[in-house]
């Protein structure tokens, strides 16, 4: 038996006929055939350095683009000294900080994160991050459903759908029913929403801004209209936008929710990510898994303990807030890090560099003869446009010169076939746009 499989065929044996199944295959035998992926064969045993020159071969089947696409995920720079700082031995401390006195270092960039939190978001608290902002905006709705006491939410169609279908699973398995607010022209709907709260009692409305198509959100008088029906405002936003744009506490909101990955965290190809959520202090006891506070010991000194853990561990499991039991701590740390060392200045410059990327494309994009804007609406990184171009080719031909380009919208709304959305960060160069430009010329 190799030494990292502890496992023996007895115990294996010993443990399918307990279950009574015949073999480890018949445990995914709810996956269907298509999904499996049978091409990747794992060597029944190779020694340590040969493994590592095994995966070491697949990493370079990898073929690294310089993405013009976002719908979520988005390629800001990472500062090197971030990979280094997070290896320093006062953080590497428990990772569920329950015994304060020998995790004050997880407990302190806990609370530095929760503080920096509350300044983007200008609201009063926030706990020690989530899963990521899908699940962030999942665990909101059910925050939002516990205080008004009712089981329908609203949530904007100009939501991210990859966010939508995340909270209506949530809402599938714990009786809560979702309804949409339609779209127009880019924004969420007045008249929809007034409509529904008309004739719908709500818990609350969920609204993304920048949004799917990265126009922002108007949510004027929005909160005032919800307020009249007793029901709650939760904003998903970028927090990396919030340098530069109005805060989710100045709209009104009662929960801001969203992703930190555009905080400094590479893509990864898709994750780890994490999220965030912050409240009014009113709310606070209602917010999902853990808060950290900062106290005095018994000689006086500064210490940092967990001040709030409400969740199924220490309440009845039914009147539980969440089962979040634990965070994205690493990758608390990774943002608190680089909050900290790019400052209000650096967060500001580098969303400014990226404001400007994307309206330099967005205003080259639209000079050309084959595209069109999809509406008038103000953006910050990202945009959506209309095209007359076949899509796929022109992805294709970006493809083949080294970009990922702009996503097909038809991937959300098969409708739309002619809109795609573009994203671009402070890492992308007025050499590589106008070079995507050039391509997209020679494929019209």
């Amino acid at each position: 038996m190799f030494k990292y499989l502890p496992h023996t065929h007895e115990d294996i044996a010993a443990m399918l006929k307990t279950i009574g199944v015949d073999d480890i295959d018949a445990l995914f035998g709810d996956v269907p055939k298509s999904l499996r992926n049978q091409e990747i064969k794992i060597p029944n045993s190779l020694s340590e350095i040969e493994m590592h020159q095994h995966f070491y071969t697949l990493s370079k089947m990898n073929t690294p683009l310089i993405p013009f696409m976002g719908a979520g995920a988005y390629d800001h720079y990472t500062p090197s000294v971030i990979r280094h700082l997070i290896e320093r031995q006062e953080f590497l401390t428990a990772y569920t900080p329950y015994q304060p006195e020998i995790s004050q270092g997880t407990l302190q960039y806990i609370f530095e994160f929760q503080s920096m939190i509350t300044q983007l978001t200008g609201l009063d608290v926030a706990n020690a991050s989530m899963y990521d902002g899908a699940t962030a905006t999942g665990e909101a709705m059910f925050m939002a459903c516990a205080l008004a006491k009712k089981e329908t939410i609203f949530i904007s169609r100009t939501v991210n759908p990859n966010i939508i279908n995340v909270v209506k699973t949530y809402a599938e398995y714990k009786g809560i029913h979702v309804e949409m607010i339609e779209e127009e022209a880019g924004q969420t709907s007045r008249a929809a929403l007034q409509e529904k709260l008309a004739s719908t009692p709500t818990a609350g409305l969920i609204v993304q801004t920048p949004n799917v198509y990265g126009f922002l959100e108007d949510l004027t008088g929005v909160k005032e209209a919800l307020e009249q029906h007793k029901a709650l405002l939760i904003i998903n936003q970028d927090p990396s936008t919030l340098s530069h744009l109005k805060t989710p506490h100045a709209w009104g909101a009662d929960i801001a929710i969203g992703e930190c990955q555009t905080l400094g965290v590479p893509l990864s190809f898709g994750g780890p990510y994490i999220g965030y959520m912050a409240t009014r202090t009113k709310y606070m006891r209602k917010m999902p898994g853990r808060i950290c506070g900062v106290t005095k010991d018994t000689d006086g000194k500064r210490a940092f303990v967990l001040t709030l853990q409400a969740r199924e561990q220490h309440i009845r499991r039914d009147k539980a807030n969440s089962n979040i039991c634990s965070n994205q701590s690493l990758l608390a740390l990774f943002v608190t890090i680089y909050m900290s060392i790019m400052g209000k200045k650096g967060v500001y410059e580098v969303q400014q560099r990226s404001y400007d990327n994307a309206h330099y494309l967005y205003e080259k994009l639209l000079a050309l003869p084959t595209f069109s804007a999809y509406a008038d609406q103000p953006f910050f990184k990202e945009f959506t446009v209309r095209t007359t171009l076949d899509v796929s080719a022109m992805n294709q031909a970006l493809q083949a010169a080294g970009y990922l380009g702009p996503l097909p919208f038809s991937k959300f709304d098969s409708s739309k076939q002619d809109l795609v959305t573009f994203a671009l960060t402070e890492k992308r160069t007025k050499q590589e746009i106008d070079a995507v430009l050039d391509i997209i010329r020679e494929v019209a």
